[in-house]
């Protein structure tokens, strides 16, 4: 009963923040700042480096969206949120944009009132546990202890992924990552679960990674990406087609080196369109020609984020799989810049 008053309460606060911050373009540039919920911090997807500079793949939409609007890629804020208080500070108004590792799912974008501006990366939740535990599937843990952190999908699905396997288990609630990690290490859990990508960017950081598994089992569809409030069309769209551009720009062979230069002209019309050489598809969302420019130019396209991040050759080590281009067995595919 809580939850359901709690989940009434927000939806209703976010749809008065929607109407009335209907304008949150107009905001951020007389602000001179975007101010993006991300992680409290997930190697790969968005934690700050040893100076204190946010990085990773969820960063990236970030610095993009701030390039495409104010024309600098590190006018960004970035406010840590947990799973709990993310919604929150989307709905109220404290951040613009949140890029952080959060599933699309029917009551978020319908009854919480707000709009998921696409997919940046497909995923699943899994679980990991210690080689020694002698588990080779999530089939065997009945009775196992498992870290969870609260106020998210990850705690319905395994909740449902027991009850159908007719299994018991002991959650373990944790409210970040570093929590997690933390109780997991000290034995306090038998699992850690979390969404697949979630787990190899925990095991990355361990001192012995070796010596833990993540398990075969996929229990659900996750497809994370970055949202905004239910109110603000133009502003979704800016959000939207930026991640759009990112996309599309990898499957054109557009990236940080050549956008400069392609952006002179070339001899495909999308391209073209979408670099501002050809149309003005920019002022229809309230930017200028070369926004799109400017947001590939920030950290790359998607397929650039993706391996400097948490691709194959990073110690995360996540192969492209579903967040493959279309033309290369993946999802990842764009309505066209016309």
């Amino acid at each position: 009963m809580k939850k359901s008053v709690f989940l009434g309460t927000l939806a209703a606060t976010a749809l008065l923040a929607g109407f009335a911050s209907a304008a949150t373009l107009d905001d951020v540039k007389a602000r001179g700042e975007l101010v993006c919920g991300v992680n409290t911090g997930l190697v790969g997807f968005a934690a700050p480096d040893a100076n204190g500079n946010w990085q990773g793949f969820d960063v990236a939409v970030c610095k993009a969206v701030a390039a495409a609007v104010l024309g600098d890629a590190s006018k960004v804020k970035y406010v840590p949120t947990t799973g709990e208080t993310r919604f929150t500070a989307l709905a109220s108004g404290e951040i613009d944009l949140l890029a952080r590792n959060t599933t699309w799912t029917f009551s978020r974008d319908a009854d919480l009132k707000f709009t998921f501006v696409g997919v940046n990366y497909y995923d699943g939740q899994g679980f990991m546990v210690r080689k020694d535990l002698g588990v080779s599937s999530a089939k065997e843990l009945d009775g196992a202890t498992v870290c969870i952190q609260t106020g998210t999908t990850t705690e319905l699905n395994l909740a449902d992924f027991f009850k159908v396997n007719n299994m018991t288990y002991q959650p373990v609630p944790i409210n970040t990552n570093a929590e997690g990690e933390q109780q997991y290490l000290a034995g306090a859990c038998d699992a850690y679960t979390t969404d697949a990508s979630g787990l190899a960017a925990t095991r990355a950081i361990f001192a012995d990674p070796e010596n833990h598994i993540i398990l075969p089992e996929i229990i659900s569809k996750e497809p994370l990406g970055p949202l905004v409030r239910h109110g603000d069309d133009q502003w979704a769209d800016i959000a939207r087609w930026t991640l759009n551009a990112l996309i599309a720009a990898e499957e054109y062979g557009v990236t940080s080196a050549n956008v400069e230069e392609l952006a002179k002209g070339t001899n495909n019309p999308e391209i073209n369109r979408m670099l501002g050489t050809e149309g003005d598809l920019g002022a229809m969302i309230g930017l200028d020609k070369d926004w799109a420019k400017r947001a590939i130019a920030a950290s790359g396209n998607y397929g650039e984020i993706f391996a400097a991040s948490i691709g194959e050759s990073t110690p995360i080590g996540l192969a492209r799989g579903l967040n493959a281009q279309w033309t290369q067995g993946g999802l990842l595919y764009t309505p066209p810049f016309r």
